[in-house]
């Protein structure tokens, strides 16, 4: 399985982005798809999980301000990110079934 991450950029604090994970390979149908984020010096954190059936799950820090969603037609998950503190500044991850990998995408939130 193969992810591939976009999306991240530099935005003002309030701002908004999203991000999108194109996922490629031996999909199962049923599955959980994932975002992650490591901030500069900090371990790396769930931000939000869906399941292939749409299940969602947040952590508390995002939550009512990021909204994860996915096509599965296109084997493609978003995450949309509203409302954006200087403290979401990290590197992104998307992950499939807690075993792959993308490369990462940096959202920097700065004025």
């Amino acid at each position: 399985v193969q992810l591939q991450a976009s999306g991240g950029g530099l935005v003002q604090p309030g701002g908004s982005l999203r991000l999108s994970c194109a996922a490629s390979g031996s999909i199962f149908s049923i599955n959980v798809m994932g975002w992650y984020r490591q901030a500069p010096g900090k371990q790396r954190e769930l931000v939000a999980t869906i399941s292939s059936g749409g299940s969602t799950n947040y952590a508390d820090s995002v939550k009512d301000r990021f909204t994860i969603s996915r096509d599965n037609a296109k084997n493609t998950m978003y995450l949309q990110m509203n409302s954006l503190k200087p403290e979401d500044t990290a590197v992104y991850y998307c992950m499939y079934q807690y075993m792959y990998w993308g490369q990462g995408t940096l959202v920097t939130v700065s004025s």
